[in-house]
């Protein structure tokens, strides 16, 4: 199945913490970093995720907030550090995209968030992203 999310990052189940509803996934990426995802009880079932499941975590560019640097005091449970690599800027918004260890993120952000931030090519950047904007696919 062809998606138009630009963000597709593979990795195994560590862990899955049932709640009510909803479940925290927490992802190892192929990288080595982790990323947690807060997905239905169904959608766990679904997708017969439990540890050691492989799975791809899926992130809408819109979804990918950036910082110049770790963010403290903030419950957004994924930080992941990188480099951007380019700076695509239209009438208002702006494509960035971004080297992770083991892969690339995009993110669209507002084209004055750019200039604020000062990003360009070679920039250390923090992509943010909340646990309840991560999908999992089976991989």
């Amino acid at each position: 199945m062809s998606l138009s999310i630009r963000n597709q990052l593979p990795g195994t189940v560590t862990s899955v913490t049932p709640g009510e509803v909803m479940a925290t996934v927490k992802v190892r990426l192929d990288a080595g970093q982790e990323i947690t995802a807060a997905v239905t009880l169904e959608a766990v079932s679904e997708l017969g995720l439990t540890s050691g499941s492989t799975v791809r975590a899926l992130v809408k560019a819109t979804e990918v907030s950036l910082a110049t640097a770790p963010v403290t005091g903030v419950s957004i449970r994924n930080q992941l550090p990188g480099t951007v690599t380019d700076v695509a800027s239209g009438g208002a918004m702006a494509r960035v995209k971004i080297q992770i260890a083991g892969g690339e993120l995009t993110s669209a952000i507002t084209k004055d968030a750019v200039t604020e931030l000062g990003l360009t090519a070679g920039s250390e950047v923090v992509a943010l992203i909340k646990s309840t904007e991560v999908s999992l696919s089976n991989a």
